[in-house]
């Protein structure tokens, strides 16, 4: 027997096989052997201690497991509300909200731009009532519930108080998280309303509020999921985010607000991708970047103003339709990669969220991974296992060099608003998706299913399908239209006068939108006052 001749490293590999790339999705070119010399040690530090790049707790989830979570949310409250007891009943310990597209955009149900959409990515909520029936059976001062909501996020976070002042539930009792984050809507998801300026100075009312009025509870997730899932690489989904949150937060120090407490209740929120290494060292660098913008460019001491905490979204763009069944694979190692970063907060895609709404049966396996994960692998024992690792310290300092490299490029343009009101960064990340999708198309970048190891005679199974009850955006339409004929319309006309007296003033206008809540105002009769005082937000074109 001969030995074989050692390949060269561009040669296929085994069976035939492509060698392996040696850069990342974002470009940062790896070694094949990482060494000692390469790691700065004194840059990694001890978990819980500035500069956080091995997580936020000395402990890590040795003292608490991360928040799991299922997001979920279609068609009815009712139907919405029978999947939420379902998946706690089954060991989900959070809530995340998914809400349709018509509550996200501030349109009514009976709005003729809702009809179509009523229901479809997540359930209807127009009002209060809507969101009694939603948390029917459900203990809002033991749950954390998680919204994912933009243009609206002020009035849901306000129908969220009066829910809980509904069901005699102390407000500073209330935890979870409103995402709350307009900045990445005007570049990634299009769910805006309102002008920067004014959608900026809403923000900081809620977080102000916030603080005061429900101070466990997270008003502003920052998010850089919907600029991954848009286009973005992950060195750019970091730095776009934290170029947002540096936005907020002199948004808060022009109103006064202080730093050593509104900072502790910031909060961020990414996708997970499937290179795994790069994923991790994307949260432990922008642990570090945040720690050292909140210390140094913002002089706050407190430790725990400088903490990055973030939730995470396993799956999004990286799911295909095509062998659907490869997802759980994927969903499966980007939980991995959520867990080796750090996160405090997960929730992972159904294998079919790439084609419909998750059935029961997908929803409660993708609930399934999580626990396995977090009980059967062995990953949360200890804090940071790549921590020490030459290979994960070294793509931890390239990649935190990239995204402040990027940052730059933002505050040389002139900050987060001016790139946003002139296009900048939509036509950036508009790039990068086609560049992205053009990589695919080539076959430059592996999709197995996709554009590898397809059969010639693949049919894509789909499994169990998912449909709507068609039945129910009329059953919407009927308890609103029923809402509107039996509330008291004197009491919603003085909370939405007020409302509007306070949007054209200078006062938070959260304590008015928690009254309009209570006199059961709709989410469109809201936004149709706002919108007289501060306008709608115009698209820029950018050639």
């Amino acid at each position: 027997m001969t030995t074989p001749k050692p390949k060269d490293a561009a040669a296929p590999g085994p069976g035939g096989g492509d060698a392996v790339p040696p850069i990342t999705p974002s470009g940062l070119e790896l070694p094949v052997v990482a060494r000692a010399e390469d790691v700065d040690a004194a840059r990694i530090g001890e978990p819980g201690a500035y500069p956080f790049t091995r997580g936020v707790f000395p402990n890590g989830y040795r003292g608490r497991l991360w928040t799991i979570r299922q997001y979920s949310g279609f068609g009815s409250a009712e139907e919405s509300n029978a999947r939420y007891r379902f998946l706690l009943e089954q060991g989900q310990t959070g809530l995340s909200v998914a809400l349709d597209l018509p509550t996200q955009c501030g349109l009514d149900p009976t709005d003729p731009l809702a009809r179509a959409e009523i229901g479809k990515v997540g359930v209807s909520l127009s009002n209060l009532s809507e969101m009694e029936v939603l948390f029917d059976g459900v203990d809002l001062s033991k749950i954390s519930t998680s919204f994912t909501i933009n243009g609206t996020a002020a009035i849901i976070y306000a129908m969220y108080v009066a829910c809980a002042d509904k069901k005699d539930v102390p407000r500073e009792a209330l935890t979870g998280t409103i995402q709350n984050d307009i900045l990445k809507e005007y570049v990634a998801r299009g769910t805006w309303i309102f002008p920067v300026r004014p959608s900026m100075r809403m923000i900081a009312d809620s977080i102000l509020y916030s603080n005061e009025t429900t101070p466990r509870f997270n008003p502003i997730s920052i998010a850089g999921a919907h600029v991954r899932d848009a286009g973005a690489t992950a060195v750019e989904e970091m730095a776009y985010t934290l170029a947002n949150g540096v936005a907020y937060v002199e948004e808060l120090l022009r109103r006064g607000a202080d730093p050593e407490r509104f900072a502790a209740r910031l909060s961020f929120f990414f996708y997970v991708h499937m290179d795994l290494m790069e994923e991790v060292a994307k949260f432990r660098a922008g642990r570090r970047i945040w720690a050292s913008l909140i210390r140094d460019r913002f002089g706050v001491e407190s430790p725990k103003a400088q903490l990055f905490r973030f939730g995470v979204v396993c799956g999004g763009s990286s799911l295909t339709s095509a062998q659907p069944y490869n997802n759980i694979i994927r969903v499966t190692v980007e939980t991995m990669a959520a867990v080796l970063g750090g996160a405090q907060s997960i929730f992972t895609c159904a294998y079919d969220e790439a084609f419909q709404i998750p059935t029961e049966f997908s929803a409660e396996l993708a609930l399934r991974t999580q626990q396995i994960i977090a009980h059967e692998s062995g990953l949360a024992r200890t804090v940071d296992p790549f921590g020490g690792s030459y290979a994960m310290e070294d793509l931890t300092n390239r990649t935190e060099e990239a995204i402040r490299a990027v940052m730059d490029e933002i505050d040389a343009y002139g900050g987060v608003e001016k790139a946003i009101e002139d296009g900048w960064m939509q036509a950036r990340i508009a790039r990068r998706a086609y560049e992205r999708k053009t990589k695919v198309d080539r076959g430059e970048t592996v999709v197995v299913g996709q554009n590898r190891y397809r059969r010639d005679d693949q049919t894509d199974d789909y499994g169990e399908v998912f449909k709507l009850d068609p039945a129910a955006a009329r059953r919407v339409v009927e308890k609103y239209e029923a809402l509107r004929d039996s509330r008291d319309s004197q009491a919603v006309e003085r909370a939405l006068a007020a409302l509007r007296r306070a949007a054209w003033g200078q006062e938070n206008v959260l304590p008015y939108l928690v009254d309009c809540c209570h006199a059961y105002a709709t989410v469109g009769e809201m936004v149709a006052e706002l919108k007289r005082e501060w306008g709608e937000f115009q698209e820029p074109v950018r050639l």
